[in-house]
């Protein structure tokens, strides 16, 4: 069977269905690394073998920021989720001390809300922002754009190389010729797909996973989300295959209660096919789902931003970020310790809309 043409539902089966999770990864500068998970759902529910699935919750993304010296400046940036083909964003509410500005960067089009204060009386700094979004499934080999095709700009953004992510050097050394095949860009994507998943482990025993360092997976053969998907984006560039990196959470299926972490995943581009996503690392943890995680995204996620080396809107002072999916904060330009905020995430399922 032809896996690239034929339904990834056909090849998977139902029965694999039943009892597979969907599970997050986490890290932040200088921060503690935390699992999080959902589970996904059985055969006969909402779920990965309905190609219409999607699902609807409400999402309260919140921080704390303490122990803010009296009359210095705070800035804090929280990403934003927008909507687009897979998700569908509405603005519900906010708490905060002061009124924030709707921005966004120009590089990657990220969109954020920006807070400055001065705090007077107060050492502690609540933000909280509740949206309600309807996450819907991606079948990205099922459902082509023949119209689809990148600007110069953007091919040259999405095939160029980041700060932790090489296209030359190393990270090719342990790509197996022998194994690539370029007949066609969906099979050369497939073989890069294989390749990592062959190559790394989902292993967060250890420290230094969670950064998307793509000579350290290199060394290593383990990490969480970021780190997979890292090396996946630097072969597919490396092979002229445009392809970018996506970032937000990972929804458990409780029905309501926290989200302990982020989860990450990449797409490569096709002219007059689109975007393809893949999520390796859950490919990795659930071999029996491989095939469906090869051009398909299933609903319980929700993404915030996508891209590396991120300068925000208005610009921070220390520095591009790695990734945006937690709080920016800083006091007086430098960055706020991670131990001196409570970052706080929450959902709540909702009925289905139609």
């Amino acid at each position: 069977m032809n896996t690239a043409q034929s339904s990834p539902i056909r090849a998977l089966g139902l029965a694999v269905l039943v009892a597979a999770c969907v599970a997050g990864c986490e890290n932040s500068r200088g921060g503690s690394n935390v699992e999080s998970g959902s589970a996904m759902p059985a055969a006969g529910s909402t779920g990965i073998e309905d190609s219409t699935s999607s699902r609807t919750f409400e999402l309260t993304y919140g921080v704390e920021v303490k122990e803010i010296p009296t009359g210095s400046r705070l800035r804090v940036w929280l990403p934003v989720p927008q909507s687009h083909a897979g998700q569908d964003v509405a603005f519900v509410a906010q708490e905060a001390p002061v009124t924030p500005r709707q921005t966004t960067e120009s590089r990657y089009g990220n969109r954020m809300l920006y807070f400055e204060a001065k705090p007077v009386n107060k050492s502690r700094q609540s933000f909280r922002v509740t949206w309600k979004i309807t996450r819907h499934e991606v079948n990205g080999l099922a459902n082509p754009n023949p119209n689809s095709r990148l600007a110069d700009q953007q091919k040259r953004l999405f095939l160029g190389a980041n700060a932790k992510v090489p296209i030359d050097g190393k990270p090719l050394t342990l790509v197996d010729p022998k194994q690539v095949d370029r007949s066609t860009p969906i099979t050369l994507a497939r073989t890069l797909y294989q390749q990592v998943d062959n190559h790394m482990r989902y292993d967060k025993s250890q420290p230094g996973y969670g950064h998307g360092d793509v000579l350290w997976a290199c060394d290593s053969g383990f990490g969480n989300c970021t780190d997979f998907h890292s090396l996946f984006i630097s072969w597919a560039r490396a092979h002229d295959l445009p392809a970018r990196f996506e970032i937000g959470f990972s929804i458990p299926k409780a029905g309501q209660g926290s989200i302990g972490g982020y989860h990450c995943w990449a797409q490569f581009h096709i002219d007059r096919h689109g975007w393809v996503p893949v999520d390796i690392s859950e490919a990795d943890k659930h071999p029996e789902l491989k095939d469906y995680f090869f051009g398909n995204l299933n609903s319980d996620r929700v993404q915030f931003t996508m891209g590396r080396d991120i300068t925000l809107e208005p610009p921070q002072d220390s520095g591009p970020l790695n990734y945006f999916i937690y709080p920016h904060i800083e006091v007086d330009g430098k960055e706020w310790p991670l131990e001196k905020t409570e970052r706080k995430f929450e959902y709540q399922d909702l009925p289905a809309t139609r």
